[in-house]
């Protein structure tokens, strides 16, 4: 089977998280069990930011067992990159199905579009709370517009899909409330288990850790919840 997977960012972007690691993950597994799977993404590059994108980046490179096609983004505003580029790559290659990961993305709207017109099953994931997300509510005037304007394109992208997998009952809940609830599948996200091991030596040994201790590892930014972690800890130290 020939599966097209979609997501605004790829290796060698690492710094994107969780969507970009999540799309990786699947293409393995998928590639594994003996079908053709393409990654379709943009030119963005390894920095320390998520506006470095390089059209020295190869076009089509294989990696492990998966192939990566990229196109470059010709405009950026915010985290809405502008491939046009990947519409053209998807309606030449014909995949049998498409998944795409990040609803609220360019790639998602390209991807339900091409699903549309060439009539191939879609199945859209979103990751980080699709109409939760505490950047929402952040930002200047110009960002609540540009989210505003991306309303109509999350209807179309979550009307054309085929299905909707959610990793856990918070995400479907949020999708129930574009009466789409039929399509919501509860599909959580795997462990790899072999990435598990290590040769690592002793964590608290070799850092003369005695007592116990929580380790948070993660980006540092107060989306992730690290507040609610500390409040939570010192509860659990005044109760135990």
């Amino acid at each position: 089977m020939k599966i097209a997977l979609v997501s605004p960012a790829s290796f060698p972007a690492t710094q994107f998280g969780g969507i970009m690691f999540l799309v990786a993950d699947i293409a393995k597994e998928a590639a594994n069990l003996g079908n053709d799977v393409v990654i379709y993404t943009t030119d963005l590059d390894f920095a320390n930011n998520a506006s470095t994108f390089n059209k020295n980046l190869p076009k089509k490179e294989t990696l492990d067992n998966f192939t990566i096609k990229r196109s470059h983004v010709w405009l950026k505003i915010n985290l809405f990159f502008l491939n046009p580029g990947i519409y053209f790559q998807m309606m030449k290659d014909s995949p049998d199905i498409i998944h795409t990961i990040g609803v609220r993305s360019f790639q998602s709207f390209i991807a339900a579009i091409v699903a549309k017109k060439k009539k191939i099953p879609l199945v859209i994931s979103d990751q980080g709370g699709l109409t939760t997300h505490p950047d929402l509510k952040s930002g200047g005037i110009f960002k609540k517009i540009l989210y505003k304007l991306q309303i109509p394109m999350i209807h179309f992208i979550i009307n054309n899909s085929t299905k909707i997998s959610v990793a856990n009952e918070y995400e479907k809940k949020i999708f129930e409330k574009f009466n789409q609830t039929s399509k919501i599948e509860v599909i959580r996200n795997g462990i790899n288990l072999k990435t598990m091991k290590t040769k690592t030596q002793n964590f608290k040994k070799k850092h003369g850790i005695v007592l116990p201790f929580v380790l948070f590892l993660g980006r540092f930014s107060m989306i992730k919840g690290i507040d609610i972690l500390l409040h939570a800890i010192k509860i659990l130290k005044d109760r135990p």
